[in-house]
Formats: C-alpha cells, structure tokens, sequence
C-alpha cells in the first residue's frame, strides 16, 4: 500500500459565488464559524499523514500566504494577559507541525487540472491527494479515511462520493457505477453534470482525490474541456482505475452563501456537544 505524501490544496479562485464578501477577502479565509476553511483543510491533510502540501494560489491573493506566518508575539502577549484560549487557538492556525507547506502560483484561471498540474514540481513521489477546501467535510477526517482505503496495486484514482437526489445531478460529476451500497466500489468513469434522465447513477463524486503519480503527465497534454478548462476529471478518465468512496462524515458547498451559513450551525453544534460532553465528564469525576 502506497499513502500520499503531498496534498494539493487550490486556492487560486476568485470566490465569485461568495460576493461581495470575498472582495478583499480570500474565500478560503472565511470561517466557518471560528475556523477559515483553509485551516479545516490543512488540518485535513496533516490527520491523513502528508509530508507536504501544495497551495495553489494566485497573485492577487495574498492573504493565503500571510495567513500561514506564525504571530508569535502575538501569541505571547495573549497568554501574558491570562487569554490562554485565544493563545492556543492563534498558535494553532496556520501550518500543521511536520507538514512543509508550499506555496506555488496559478497566474490564470484555466480550471482544475490546469491547478493541479501547477504542482507538479514541488510533488513529492508517489500518489497525491487532492482536497477543495470549498468541499467542507465535517466529521472524522474524510482524507485519512480514504489514504487508508488507497491501494495503488488494485486502483490508480480514488475519489470521495456521496448519494444525491437524482434532481441534483445536474449540478455533480457523477460516476459511472453499478448499483452498491459498498462503501468503496469501481467506477467505469465520471460524466459531468449530465441531464437527470441521462446519469448513469445518483452517486455525486465530492472535492476529495488520491491520484496515481502518472495524473501529471496526463495533464501535460490534457486539451480543454467543458468552459474551455483543463479539466481534472477528463484526466482521471485516462488515468483508468477508478473506485468511489462513501465517506463518514457530512458535506456542505461553501462556495455559496447558504452552505458557508449551514456549516457554520454545525460546526457550531458539534463544538457545543463536545463541551458539553466534557462538563459531563468532569461532573461524573
């Protein structure tokens, strides 16, 4: 069994969606609740044992770099004033310990593929995962669960998948698989966005992938595909070896204003029952 040791983390997008909060502000730093999103994906990667990971950002975005400087000072000053909450909190944000993070540049926005071929040279060997942060996944961590299910002896792509209405199929990629309730199950390909009555299944592939290595040199000659893109998916159809995962855990689109907002309640939901659950604790002692 071979783990990824690099996730691909795209924040080169402008956040058009999320106007006009994202104006001057990088989507991927607004929070859910008390945490931006990139820290929910950096972290993600860091619990499935990555070495690196590969910000793919753009000029005009700043703010994701300068998010990843440490405030050590800062965090000083808070627990010199007693603020040891805040201190922790503050300490924690940015880059995971023992994960390098590396920042590379996608100076035009031609589509995925397009993003994760911009890391290409700074990828360590081996298989990479590839995480959308807009894709939220709260619950236990939905990388680890798939680097665990990886195996590049029996697959070449691994890509996370949860059951939608079949209404909704018009707005996923949608695998090409035979019916199962099979928590992983092989896949003869992804269609994009097909019309209702035409998909091939109500499975929904979600922003989660573990990639063969060889994915790079698909991209070299990968020609544009829907909206005039590189798309990552017409790459994984040659890439061959196809399996979806259903994962644990629940997703939310904070690439819009309502699944930013419906995160936020849930996040805030769980940290309330995990407080909760500790009080009880120290009670019962």
């Amino acid at each position: 069994m071979s783990r990824p040791r690099t996730a691909i983390i795209p924040v080169a997008g402008q956040g058009t969606r999320l106007l006009p909060a994202t104006k001057s502000v990088p989507k991927e730093l607004l929070p859910v609740y008390d945490t931006p999103l990139l820290q929910f994906a950096l972290n993600e990667a860091a619990a499935a044992g990555v070495e690196r990971v590969v910000l793919v950002t753009h000029p005009e975005k700043p703010g994701i770099e300068a998010y990843l400087e440490p405030r050590t000072l800062q965090v000083q000053a808070l627990a010199k004033k007693g603020q040891h909450d805040l201190a922790a909190a503050l300490r924690d944000t940015g880059a995971p310990r023992y994960v390098d993070v590396v920042c590379v540049e996608q100076a035009q926005p031609l589509g995925l593929g397009h993003a994760v071929a911009c890391a290409a040279p700074v990828s360590l060997p081996g298989p990479i995962a590839v995480i959308l942060p807009d894709d939220l996944i709260l619950g236990p961590p939905c990388l680890a669960q798939m680097a665990n299910a990886y195996a590049d002896a029996d697959m070449s792509a691994l890509v996370a998948a949860m059951d939608v209405m079949p209404n909704e199929v018009q707005s996923y990629g949608i695998f090409d698989a035979d019916p199962s309730d099979d928590m992983l199950l092989p896949s003869r390909g992804l269609v994009e966005k097909p019309d209702p009555s035409e998909a091939p299944s109500d499975l929904a592939a979600v922003g989660r992938y573990i990639l063969d290595a060889r994915v790079f040199d698909l991209l070299k000659t990968q020609g544009p595909g829907a909206g005039g893109e590189i798309q990552l998916t017409d790459a994984i159809a040659r890439l061959g070896g196809l399996f979806a995962f259903r994962f644990e855990g629940t997703r939310f689109d904070c690439g819009t204003h309502e699944g930013l907002l419906n995160a936020s309640l849930a996040r805030r939901e769980r940290l309330l029952d995990t407080r909760f659950d500790i009080l009880f604790d120290h009670a019962a002692e």
